[in-house]
């Protein structure tokens, strides 16, 4: 699968860097970076796209602007992309009225688009296009399988990782939790994902009337509570 990211500055180059380390090998990985300073509303797209872009089945939107996301079915139409990812790790970059906007006029172009908020909430069952499954089979909301030592069942030998957030933090929080009483193990999740640290805003979300970081912590933290319970050991602390 080819993927094409269109990043502004650390924060997508940070997960362009992490997809590209962990993402199956008969994937390519390009990213694109568009200059910060984008106005609020792009009257002339071919004022901001590049020359051309590489071809692509699934696009990523990643800009901290909302001009970024305005030139997504620009992006379409030179990359030739089937799907669109335009997460909203932070809602002043994507609104829900632009991201609505967005989704009606590729649904127009006959593409897919899904919105996450935050971008480690995906999974496949997002959607119906074969590029956004694909994605979200790897990276997406994190889902680990736990097990534990075999002369102390209650302390934690091995975290493997089968889907990871995209900024790569699941693996980091994997990592920590080696060793560790399993009653012990889901709020050191919670802190580790902290430590990382999250991308996602500390605004309040009006959706969600939450943190959109607070809602990804939640995650990695339900995350590695599941398999605790399906081990039979009862219910971890949170």
């Amino acid at each position: 699968m080819r993927l094409l990211v269109a990043i502004q500055g650390y924060y997508g180059q940070r997960m362009v860097d992490n997809i590209g380390r962990h993402c199956p090998a008969n994937w390519e990985v390009h990213s694109h970076t568009f200059p910060a300073g984008l106005p609020a509303i792009i009257d002339d797209p071919d004022e901001f796209m590049p020359g051309d872009l590489p071809a692509a089945d699934l696009l990523i939107s990643l800009g901290e602007q909302t001009g970024v996301a305005q030139m997504i079915p620009d992006m379409v139409k030179m990359t030739g992309a089937r799907a669109v990812i335009a997460p909203a790790d932070n809602r002043a970059w994507l609104p829900v009225g632009l991201a609505r906007q967005i989704q009606r006029k590729l649904e127009s172009m006959g593409i897919d688009m899904a919105y996450p908020v935050p971008f480690c909430s995906l999974t496949e069952e997002d959607s119906q296009s074969p590029y956004i499954r694909e994605f979200a089979r790897y990276f997406g909301r994190p889902e680990v399988h736990v097990e534990f030592y075999q002369d102390d069942r209650h302390r934690i030998g091995r975290v493997d990782v089968i889907r990871e957030a995209p900024c790569g933090s699941t693996r980091f929080v994997a990592e920590g939790l080696l060793g560790l009483w399993f009653r012990d193990a889901v709020e050191k999740a919670g802190l580790l994902h902290h430590q990382f640290p999250c991308l996602a805003t500390m605004a309040m979300d009006r959706e969600f009337q939450d943190t959109l970081m607070h809602r990804a912590g939640a995650m990695i933290k339900q995350a590695v509570e599941k398999p605790i319970k399906d081990a039979g050991l009862g219910r971890a602390s949170v």
